[in-house]
């Protein structure tokens, strides 16, 4: 497990979610109850609301991982793999400029720690299957106004 402060990443889309309880502070009592078994240092919650996960330049997410570049924090906590993105393209780029060895990304909901080779492993499959789901809701979309 991760040792050092974390930084976590809240993000609802919709209001619907809200009623779902994925609303912020739900998921921000996830993640403080997470922090507090696991005796991490949560230093900072930040919120993205109204903001889709189909890009990552949200305000909260870009304040996020400043404080992983100003070294405030050594991870970002998030409640779901699909909190901080759906598409592979942009999970690979978050890897590879921060997760693949200097930071940490830990989810919640997914039980994921890629300070562990396992843990990358993990993200990686889990977000294959979220990118097939978003792509699925929409043929199913398509199909459905086109009948």
């Amino acid at each position: 497990m991760h040792a050092g402060p974390v930084v976590g990443d809240i993000r609802v889309s919709t209001e619907q979610q809200a009623d779902q309880g994925v609303s912020p502070d739900a998921q921000r009592a996830k993640l403080e109850a997470y922090a507090q078994l696991y005796e991490l240092d949560l230093v900072a919650v930040i919120i993205d609301a109204g903001v889709s996960a189909n890009t990552l330049d949200r305000p909260g997410l870009q304040q996020a991982l400043g404080m992983l570049r100003k070294g405030q924090a050594t991870a970002l906590l998030v409640m779901k793999l699909d909190r901080l993105t759906r598409s592979i393209k942009d999970l690979s780029l978050l890897l590879e400029r921060y997760f693949a060895k200097r930071y940490a990304l830990m989810s919640v909901a997914d039980q994921v720690d890629t300070s562990t080779a396992a843990g990358r492993l993990v993200v990686h499959v889990l977000m294959s299957v979220a990118q097939w789901e978003r792509e699925a809701i929409g043929e199913r979309t398509r199909e459905a106004v086109a009948a």
